[in-house]
């Protein structure tokens, strides 16, 4: 990640510095709570995209640096929450925020972050990326109550699943790149190109994350092996296993789903390597990061495009 970023590095750390001084609050727990989390480290992974999007369009200007600190409050906002409805207990290797704070003081702390990103989004006074970040997050939490219906569900469906991390997660990332294209005064076809390359991106990202929950490092990913089973998530390699399994593994996957349990966990775990769950969803995965290099094909060569490039390889050759 640190050659990835080279080409952006002083704007980069200038996202960083941002994203301090606008946690800044007269409430001490908003400070604490929001520190807690973006303290915690992580990829940054999206507001990088922004910058190198912007780099690689032409040039990554104080405009894009804010764009990147706003993308990440948004999904900063977003983890909050996640961890709580989840009933999540570790991310990043350390305890949650609402482990550590409680729930209440965690989806309030993630409104503030919200509320501070469309803050800073007024401040870029740009008509266009404000009504694309609106429904960006309202597509957010609609996908977050997707989600959540759905949970405890075994039926749901290879196209239920990629509705649900289209908009969950890879809408971020297009919104990420979006905003960099319009930022740069691209056209509108560059614009659409360029959220293209991050919708597939995000799918190809979200697809390997929930082959990790199967066969991941606990102590690389930061989070426990398993974790999407005991919250009822019926992620792509568990849909294989449904229906390409056996009967009884079928309902060894059917019951844990419905019961929302990891107790079966090695049983499936085999399951699922039997059935060739993990290598379908990388199968899957690789057909969007191949679909997210098209996108951006045309770009010309520049260090920032080396760096788009590798990062959509990283996205599917990774272990956390």
């Amino acid at each position: 990640m640190q050659q990835i970023r080279a080409s952006v590095a002083e704007e980069f750390e200038a996202v960083n510095q941002l994203i301090i001084e606008q946690l800044h609050s007269d409430v001490s727990m908003v400070e604490n709570i929001g520190h807690y989390i973006v303290d915690a480290g992580g990829k940054r992974l999206r507001p990088l995209l922004s910058l190198l999007c912007g780099a690689a369009l032409g040039k990554c200007s104080e405009r894009h640096v804010t764009f990147a600190a706003i993308i990440e409050f948004i999904h900063t906002a977003t983890l909050l929450h996640d961890d709580v409805v989840d009933i999540s207990s570790l991310r990043r290797g350390r305890p949650t925020a609402n482990a550590e704070f409680g729930n209440a003081p965690s989806v309030l702390v993630g409104d503030f972050l919200y509320t501070r990103a469309f803050q800073l989004m007024v401040q870029l006074d740009n008509m266009a990326i404000l009504r694309h970040m609106a429904d960006t997050t309202n597509t957010i939490a609609e996908g977050e109550v997707l989600q959540l219906a759905r949970a405890g569900n075994p039926d749901t469906s290879e196209a239920d699943y990629l509705e649900v991390i289209t908009r969950k997660t890879a809408v971020l990332f297009a919104a990420a790149c979006y905003g960099a294209a319009v930022l740069s005064g691209c056209s509108p076809a560059e614009q659409d190109s360029m959220a293209e390359f991050g919708l597939k991106l995000g799918i190809a990202f979200q697809m390997i994350d929930d082959v990790l929950d199967y066969e991941g490092n606990p102590e690389a990913m930061g989070k426990n092996v398993g974790d999407d089973l005991t919250e009822g998530k019926t992620t792509l390699p568990l849909i294989h296993v449904m229906q390409q399994g056996s009967d009884a593994e079928r309902e060894l996957v059917r019951q844990a789903i419905i019961n929302k349990s990891s107790e079966s966990l090695n049983e499936i775990v085999a399951a699922v390597n039997r059935c060739g769950g993990t290598t379908y969803t990388r199968q899957q995965a690789q057909h969007y990061h191949d679909a997210a290099l098209a996108a951006i094909a045309h770009l010309p060569p520049s260090p920032a495009k080396e760096a788009l490039l590798a990062v959509t390889a990283l996205s599917i050759k990774r272990d956390h």
